[in-house]
């Protein structure tokens, strides 16, 4: 039998890309499934997306934890318990900590609406838009400390349109991000990706 990898998914709010690697799952373009979605919010629809899908979906309250390392403890416990291999970052609005990070090595991934390594952070799409880039896009790449520096995995690109506003170019950006995070998650499941320093390379 197929081995199937299990997935966890980190949400804080509607979770369309967590619904696009769910999609993915079920039409069996990933060789995994999602395991959990765990959110920060109570009220985030991500969750009930998951519990459409009969996924169990989780509330951790970041609130109530001392700091971000007790915090990423109990997320860690959690994701555990359902033997994730996997941590995907679906729009999860929370700074990731060593303690996370070295539960899973090279095993966190993120999407990012734009083409790092510019414009990390928050508002990518309004930083593109102030900068007057002509070509925008998004980014999967593993997690490290520092914020959307991690490796890259994939990236897709976007032109910036002279009518463009935040909102249409977030848009843009959405429907790639929905096409490349399940694609290079279907890639780490099939033991594809080799990392070597900085680059990422997908192996035969």
């Amino acid at each position: 039998m197929e081995r199937t990898l299990n997935i966890g998914v980190l949400i804080s709010g509607s979770g369309s890309n967590l619904q696009s690697i769910m999609d993915a799952c079920a039409a069996g373009r990933i060789k995994g499934r999602v395991a959990c979605v765990i959110s920060n919010k109570a009220d985030a629809f991500g969750l009930e997306r998951a519990r459409k899908a009969g996924i169990p979906a989780l509330h951790l309250d970041h609130r109530a934890y001392s700091g971000r390392e007790s915090y990423d403890e109990a997320l860690v416990a959690t994701l555990r318990e359902f033997d994730v291999e996997l941590v995907a970052l679906a729009g999860f609005m929370r700074i990731i900590t060593p303690v996370l990070l070295e539960a899973f090595p090279m095993a966190v991934m993120n999407i990012h609406p734009a083409l790092l390594p510019a414009f990390p952070g928050l508002h990518a799409q309004r930083q593109a838009l102030d900068y007057g880039a002509k070509v925008a896009g998004c980014t999967v790449h593993f997690v490290d400390p520092g914020t959307d520096t991690g490796p890259i995995i994939m990236q897709a690109a976007v032109p910036v349109l002279p009518s463009d506003t935040e909102q249409t170019l977030s848009a843009r950006i959405q429907k790639e991000e929905h096409r490349l995070y399940p694609e290079a998650i279907r890639l780490f499941t099939e033991g594809l990706l080799e990392v070597s320093g900085r680059v990422v390379s997908v192996g035969a």
